[in-house]
């Protein structure tokens, strides 16, 4: 039962930091976090990367949502999306849980 909670802690944290990241993108520059960066400048390109790293679990489920609900495709892609941003959230949440508990 302990694994299962610090399993659960961890893919929170990963959600959370993912959260606060792409919030903080948005308040500093006016748009969303998005996987679509081919019109930044360099500055731009490299915050943007380095938001994406830890904001991406967010944005994939965005995207996931606004397919599901604008696009009409089936629900395995939601579920497939889920699972890869969890996935993802998870791998966030090692590395956050890492430095702070280190």
């Amino acid at each position: 039962m302990h694994e299962l909670m610090v399993f659960f802690l961890t893919l929170v944290t990963g959600y959370v930091a993912a959260g606060l990241t792409g919030s903080f993108y948005r308040l500093v520059t006016n748009k969303p976090a998005s996987f679509q960066m081919w019109q930044e400048s360099t500055a731009g390109l490299v915050m943007g990367v380095c938001t994406l790293v830890f904001a991406g679990p967010t944005v994939i489920l965005r995207n996931a949502m606004r397919a599901q609900v604008i696009e009409n495709r089936p629900p395995f892609w939601l579920l497939l999306s889920t699972l890869i941003a969890s996935f993802w959230s998870f791998l966030v949440g090692i590395f956050i849980l890492s430095l702070v508990l280190a």
